[in-house]
């Protein structure tokens, strides 16, 4: 470990190399000790000998103070109180506002005017490390643990506020309307003391509340003052509320009785919590060029239980829809449908494709076709686990014949540039298939076989049964459950979520593999 007179030495360098100060400047933070808290006020730095104090008092009269403001202007702020440990000058060069302002704006894109907090005593050094800094890890898309619903949070550096924005589909059965979006909590620094935890759930205001930051890509919110969801009507005037801003309607509007207890059931499910929640870190998916669309989120609808999110990602020849949200039947983190991209699907004419059970056929013929290869493929596993020499050698497929027209299309379907995209065809969902929404596209460009996952209330039973994936267009697509007779729409969220991305591909399907037995 290098003393203090080193270390003064080693940094007061970088001012002698022109171009080359930022690098000298960070090799030395790292030999340096390790950084104080940000939030804690750094100890007067121990002089060492009489050297040390002359040579910083020299080195301050040739360097003009705004160019070392500069410089250390362009560090990243977690670096900042190693130099502060260096000398009184460095020091008192880190009290300059400006350098804080440039992290908050840098680090965060906090482009509000930070010059009006001068008016309550706060600085911008006070933003950045007592809450840019201190609550950096909850930024970023957020599941809740609210059973089998799940939900989406997106925390947000907005203004001088930190705020988690709950994300909700819109109505039902409005799929390309865009996302709805209400305040759970909200965090900000009124006071050079601490930073503020409001609760926002209710509708009688701010008050309240507590962040405690658990483990790594996981959190949770508390609500200190709960009376503050109470209503003066009681719960009928809380459910009534709800079901207004949920689903935009009265429960005299909904005649489905099967759909009224579902909504009931919902109600007091999540009412329960109030606001006292664990979230964990979910990522949007990567990307590939060979993607079929670009991956994401998407708002999909499901039957009598409204709209869902669902994450849809490729994952080679797969392509995948994890439900974000979810419902009694199919939970949050289960995987909703998998599309298998090696079998696409030529549709009949429009006259033909009204009859249920010609597509019905189309789709049976391909599952047994699936379900030859995949027993193939175990066959051939099994030979070369009693045959080292048999592994070697190169599978044998059928002359000509119906699979080897399957595999030819399908690499043509993965791999086409999108300016070669199949022309779109006419498209009709089949007489007896129900949808909630009527107004779904008339033409698609591809369709895929798929399966979707079905189960009984309490996801009982789950199965995985046939249907047919249809892609529409670049942000939307279409899913026709054959056991159900029943179509679900899909459509993009446009929404430019922060913060988001996977640190790897390994990270983003550790993540799907960590959700999905959560609620499993």
């Amino acid at each position: 470990m290098l003393d203090g007179a080193w270390r003064l030495r080693l940094c007061l360098t970088f001012d002698c190399h022109g171009d080359r100060c930022l690098e000298t400047l960070s090799a030395v933070l790292v030999v340096c000790s390790s950084p104080a808290e940000l939030d804690e006020d750094v100890q007067e730095p121990r002089r060492t000998s009489h050297e040390c104090s002359c040579f910083a008092e020299q080195h301050e009269k040739e360097e003009p103070f705004a160019r070392k403001s500069q410089i250390f202007g362009s560090l990243p702020g977690t670096e900042l109180p190693s130099l502060a440990r260096v000398c009184t000058t460095f020091r008192r060069i880190l009290r300059t506002d400006t350098i804080w302002r440039r992290r908050c704006r840098e680090e965060y894109g906090l482009c509000e005017n930070l010059r009006k907090l001068e008016i309550t005593g706060v600085s911008c050094r006070d933003v950045y490390a007592k809450l840019l800094h201190r609550y950096r890890h909850i930024l970023g898309l957020w599941q809740p643990d609210i059973g089998p619903y799940g939900g989406l949070l997106n925390v947000v550096v907005d203004g001088l506020f930190i705020i988690g924005w709950m994300y909700l589909p819109p109505h039902d059965p409005h799929v390309d309307d865009p996302m709805r979006f209400k305040p759970l909590f909200r965090i900000h620094l009124m006071e050079r003391k601490c930073a503020t935890v409001e609760c926002m759930y209710g509708h009688k205001g701010p008050h309240n509340g507590h962040i405690q930051i658990v483990k790594k890509d996981e959190f949770s919110t508390k609500c200190n003052q709960t009376d503050h969801h109470r209503m003066s009507g009681g719960r009928q005037e809380e459910f009534r509320t709800w079901l207004r801003e949920e689903w935009g309607r009265t429960l005299e509007d909904i005649f489905h009785e099967h759909m009224q207890e579902l909504i009931l059931m919902k109600f007091i499910y999540t009412s329960q919590y109030d606001n006292c929640l664990t979230y964990r870190r979910i990522y949007l998916p990567p990307s590939s060029p060979d993607d079929l669309i670009k991956p994401g989120l998407f708002k999909g609808t499901y039957g009598s239980h409204g709209l869902e999110i669902v994450m849809l990602s490729f994952h080679g020849k797969k392509a995948k829809g994890t439900k974000i949200t979810g419902d009694p039947n199919i939970p949050a983190g289960q995987q909703t449908v998998e599309i298998d991209l090696a079998h696409p699907l030529q549709l009949p004419d429009v006259e033909n494709l009204r009859d249920f059970s010609e597509l019905s056929r189309i789709v049976l013929e391909v599952q047994e076709q699936v379900r030859r290869e995949e027993q193939e493929e175990e066959q051939r596993q099994d030979d070369g686990d009693r045959s080292p020499h048999a592994a070697s050698q190169p599978a044998v497929k059928s002359p000509g014949g119906e699979g080897a027209d399957w595999e030819g299309t399908a690499a043509g379907a993965e791999g086409m540039p999108q300016d070669k995209a199949p022309a779109s065809q006419p498209f009709v969902l089949p007489m007896g298939v129900i949808s909630r929404n009527k107004d779904y596209p008339r033409t698609c460009r591809i369709c895929f076989y798929g399966t979707g996952l079905i189960a009984g209330h309490g996801f009982t039973s789950p199965e995985r049964t046939p249907g047919v994936f249809v892609l529409f267009d670049d942000d939307r697509f279409g899913f026709i459950w054959l056991e159900l007779k029943s179509f679900s729409l899909y459509s993009r969220i446009k929404v430019s979520f922060q913060n988001a991305e996977a640190p790897s591909r390994e990270a983003f399907d550790e993540m799907l593999k960590n959700i999905q037995s959560l609620f499993s």
